[in-house]
C-alpha cells in the first residue's frame, strides 16, 4: 500500500532479495508524490527485469530460444552496432529483447533479415507504408526522378503538384508547407498557432505523442507529469497544459479561465496504445475551440491518408484549423507537413509579415524532389478512397477476429483501433484512454509479439499494427493462426 486507497500489484520474476530492494525503494520515496513513487518503483522493476533478462532468466523461454536460434547474424550485427550506435539502434523504440533482427530487404508486405528469415510485416515502417514495401508504381516514379536530380535546393513543379493534391484531398488544407519529419511539422504548427493567436500556452492530451519537440515532450507515458527526456528546461514545458483524452468535461474543467493558443490531438493515439477518439469528443473539441478562440490542431502523422483519403478529419467529420501530416505522405521517404486555413498559414509568408510578426519555417531538404514524386504517386493512388475503404473493412475484420480468438481462449484482452490500425491490450477494462492502456499487461503483450516474430510475423513489440494494400487473405490467416497458437500455449502455461 502507498496510500489509504491506492494499491500496487507488481508481478516480478522470483529472486532472492527482490522484496528487500522494493521495500527499500518504497521507504526512500515515502514522502514523494504518488506519481513520483510509482515512477521510481517502475524504474526499479525495469532494472531488475533487465538484469534477469541479461542472465537469460526473465524471458529464457522457448520462444526466445527459437528467435535466437534463427537470428545469429542479427545478433552479431547487434554486437557491432552497440559499439557505434547508442543502444545499438537508430531509434530507441526499434530495440526489443533479446536484440532486434536486421533487415536486408523488403518487398510487398514482407521483410527479409540478414539470416534469410521472412516476416509478414504489420509494423510497415512505423505505419507509413500503406501501399506496402517498394510498390512498383513508386519504384518506377522514383527511378525516373533519380535521373533528373535528387536534391535541388530551389523551387520546383513537384512541390506545387503535391501541395495541390493535399489541398484537394484534406478538408482543412488551403495552404501547406513541407518538412522532413512529423517532429518538425508539429514544432512549426505549434509555433504558428502561437504566432497567429498571440497566446503562449498550448494544450495536448495525456498519451499523445507528437515527436521530439521540447514543448510536446510531456504527458506521453505514465506518470504523465514526468518529461520524456532529460535536457528539457522547465520553461520548455511550463506553457504546455495536459488534458484528459476522450473526456470533454474534463477538458472544459482544465481550460476554465485559461487562455491558450491551440489544442493538439491525435484522432487515434499512436504511442498511447491505438486508442481511437470518440466522434462526439472531437466534435465537442471543435465547438469548444470556436467558443474560446483556440486553434484546433489534428496531428494526422499516422491517420492522414490512412483512415480516409482526407484522413481522420474526413473519417470523423470534424475539421481542424491546422493539420500535421507525415508518414504516408512521403510514399516511403522522409516527410512531414503542416497545412491549414489560408489566413493562418499566411503568417509564414515573410513577404507579408516581417521579423517578429511572421512565423519562421524552413529546411534544407524541405520538399525534396524524391520524396515529392513518391508522395504524389501515393496520394493519387489513394485519392478515390477505394483502396482505403477496403483496408478499413479488413481492419474491422482483423480486430473482430483477434478479439474472438482471445475470448475463445479465455484470455482477457481488448482489441482496439480504427480503420486499418489495430492493437491488443491484455486487460479486462475497456480501453478508452492512455490511463487504461498503461494498466494493461505489457509483459504479456511483449510475449505475444515476440512469439509472432519468432514465427515469422513482425509486430514491433507493444506497438500498434497496421495494414497495407500488399496484405492478402493468406497473410491475415497466418496472423490469426499464430494468435490461436499463442492463446493455446498461454492457457496451458
Amino acid at each position: 500500500m502507498i496510500g489509504d486507497d491506492i494499491q500496487l500489484d507488481v508481478r516480478l520474476p522470483k529472486s532472492p532479495g527482490m522484496g528487500a530492494i522494493l521495500l527499500d525503494r518504497e521507504m526512500k520515496n515515502r514522502d514523494q508524490s504518488v506519481d513520483a513513487f510509482v515512477y521510481n518503483l517502475n524504474q526499479a522493476v525495469e532494472t531488475i527485469i533487465r538484469q534477469h533478462s541479461e542472465n537469460g532468466i526473465a524471458r529464457g523461454t522457448e520462444v526466445t530460444e527459437k528467435y535466437v536460434s534463427k537470428t545469429y547474424k542479427s545478433k552479431s550485427l547487434y554486437e557491432r552496432a552497440k559499439k557505434v550506435l547508442p543502444a545499438g539502434v537508430s531509434y530507441g523504440i526499434r530495440y526489443f529483447e533479446p536484440y532486434p533482427f536486421y533487415t536486408s530487404k523488403a518487398k510487398g508486405c514482407k521483410l527479409y533479415d540478414v539470416d534469410g528469415n521472412e516476416y509478414i510485416d504489420f509494423w510497415l515502417g512505423h505505419t507509413a507504408l500503406i501501399l506496402g514495401h517498394s510498390p512498383p508504381a513508386i519504384v518506377k516514379a522514383v527511378g525516373k526522378q533519380l535521373e533528373n536530380g535528387t536534391q535541388y535546393g530551389t523551387s520546383h513543379e513537384l512541390e506545387v503538384e503535391v501541395a495541390e493534391q493535399v489541398v484537394k484531398m484534406v478538408p482543412s488544407a488551403e495552404m501547406i508547407r513541407f518538412t522532413n519529419s512529423g517532429t518538425e511539422a508539429n514544432m512549426y504548427a505549434t509555433r504558428l498557432a502561437r504566432a497567429y493567436t498571440g497566446k503562449n500556452c498550448i494544450a495536448k492530451f495525456e498519451g499523445g505523442w507528437h515527436g521530439g519537440y521540447d514543448a510536446l515532450q510531456i504527458g506521453v507515458k505514465q506518470p504523465f507529469n514526468v518529461p520524456e527526456s532529460a535536457g528539457l528546461t522547465e520553461g520548455a514545458t511550463n506553457d504546455t497544459i495536459l488534458l484528459p483524452f476522450n473526456d470533454l468535461e474534463g477538458v472544459k474543467n482544465e481550460l476554465r479561465e485559461k487562455e491558450i493558443a491551440s489544442i493538439l490531438v491525435e484522432p487515434v493515439l499512436g504511442s498511447g496504445g491505438g486508442v481511437p477518439a470518440n466522434k462526439e469528443f472531437l466534435k465537442g473539441l471543435r465547438e469548444l475551440c470556436d467558443e474560446k478562440n483556440i486553434l484546433l490542431i489534428f496531428d494526422e502523422v499516422i491517420t492522414g491518408f490512412r483512415l480516409a483519403p482526407g484522413g481522420g478529419q474526413q473519417y470523423y467529420g470534424v475539421t481542424p484549423d491546422i493539420t500535421v501530416l507525415g508518414k504516408i505522405l512521403g510514399g516511403g521517404f522522409p516527410i512531414g507537413a503542416f497545412c491549414g486555413r489560408k489566413e493562418i498559414m499566411e503568417r509564414i509568408n515573410s513577404l507579408v509579415h516581417k521579423r517578429r510578426d511572421y512565423s519562421f519555417h524552413g529546411g534544407t531538404f524541405a520538399a525534396n524532389p524524391i520524396t515529392m514524386v513518391a508522395g504524389l504517386t501515393t496520394l493519387r493512388t489513394l485519392e478515390s478512397g477505394e483502396l482505403i475503404d477496403g483496408l478499413n473493412r479488413l481492419g474491422h475484420k482483423t480486430r473482430e477476429q483477434l478479439a474472438e480468438i482471445f475470448e475463445t481462449g479465455d484470455i482477457d484482452a481488448q482489441v482496439i483501433g480504427a480503420g486499418s490500425i489495430f492493437n491488443v491490450h491484455f486487460t479486462k477494462e475497456e480501453v478508452v484512454d492512455a490511463h487504461v492502456a498503461s494498466r494493461a499487461d505489457k509483459s504479456k503483450l511483449f510475449d505475444y509479439h515476440l512469439k509472432l516474430i519468432a514465427d515469422g510475423i513482425f509486430m514491433l513489440p507493444t506497438h500498434n499494427g497496421a495494414l497495407s494494400a500488399a496484405h492478402t487473405n493468406a497473410e491475415m490467416e497466418r496472423l490469426f493462426s499464430e494468435t490461436e497458437d499463442y492463446a493455446r500455449h498461454a492457457n496451458s502455461s
